[in-house]
């Protein structure tokens, strides 16, 4: 039996196994996609082919240079301004120094007009308040005073606490240990009302315009900050003032201060005692002098009272 020979085909070639992938073959053979590549190789030629690290030196000595050229031109301007800043502050100088020089000169000649209307305010109240004109200086401390009266020297607690005013109890005592300013004005209120005839404490002379006010821990007399201790001195009969005040409302108020919260008080009897002058006096009315006032009284008037605020 014959055997046939095999049939061969005589149509187009098979197809290839991988033809349908043929998307993927196209990735894997140009995975740099067309715009990319032609953006690099243009950014290239712009570069002149040069490697980008070598570029990239190229750009830092660049800047550097810019950099050292802008400092050289700043310090060639201030060099040349330097004279001109120097003239201008010598100038300020001279200006501040002149200005501090002429605010001296009208400081002291402030100071001095202000002794001057002073004295003069004394002299007319000695010499113008008719037969009782020294009782009126006296009042209104316009002038000095001396004679028998009492030492009262008030001190803060040993163990101080400090800042703030701290609490009060209802009675209006003070729990902190230390003096304050309402408790000086008691003090001073009690002496005025046991016959003191004048009053100073730390040496500012208290009159009828006098306040003793607060400004944090400092106690203030007439806006002049005092220091403890406190010591008053009050011009009077001294064994009779001493007794008076310390049987007083205000006299136990402050043993009361002494007892229960440390206050220190001491309280003497004075031969002598020296109360300096106000420092300054006010003037709120005045009448003229005519001729038929009277001759030597009546010839000027005063109003005078007693009390601390």
């Amino acid at each position: 039996m014959s055997q046939q020979p095999p049939v061969r085909s005589t149509g187009s070639p098979p197809p290839r196994p991988d033809a349908s992938m043929s998307l993927l073959t196209n990735v894997m053979e140009h995975s740099l996609d067309d715009g990319y590549a032609e953006a690099t190789a243009r950014r290239e030629a712009e570069g002149g082919g040069l490697p980008r690290p070598l570029r990239a030196k190229l750009g830092l000595a660049a800047g550097l240079v810019l950099a050292a050229m802008v400092v050289t031109v700043g310090a060639a301007q201030a060099r040349i301004s330097a004279p001109v800043v120097a003239k201008e502050r010598e100038e300020l100088i001279d200006r501040i120094d002149a200005e501090t020089s002429a605010a001296d000169a009208l400081e002291r000649s402030v100071d001095e007009l202000r002794g001057e209307v002073g004295e003069r305010q004394r002299k007319a109240l000695r010499t113008q308040g008719g037969d009782q004109g020294e009782l009126v200086a006296l009042l209104s401390g316009a002038t000095e005073v001396e004679g028998p009266g009492v030492k009262l020297v008030v001190d803060d607690a040993k163990d101080t606490q400090q800042g703030g005013d701290g609490p009060r109890e209802s009675s209006g005592f003070n729990d902190t240990g230390r003096v304050r300013d309402r408790d000086m004005q008691r003090i001073v209120n009690g002496l005025w009302e046991s016959g003191a005839e004048a009053v100073a404490i730390n040496g500012q002379r208290l009159t009828a315009l006098s306040a003793i006010r607060a400004a944090g821990d400092a106690i203030l007399v007439d806006n002049k900050p005092l220091v403890p201790p406190y010591t008053v001195l009050a011009v009077g009969d001294g064994k009779k003032l001493s007794t008076a005040f310390q049987d007083s409302a205000d006299g136990q108020y402050l043993h009361a201060l002494q007892e229960n919260f440390g206050i220190r008080t001491n309280i003497s009897s004075e031969e002598t005692v020296r109360l300096p002058a106000a420092p300054s006096l006010i003037v709120r009315t005045a009448e003229p002098k005519t001729a038929d006032a009277g001759k030597g009284n009546g010839q000027g008037t005063a109003d005078t009272g007693k009390g601390t605020s």
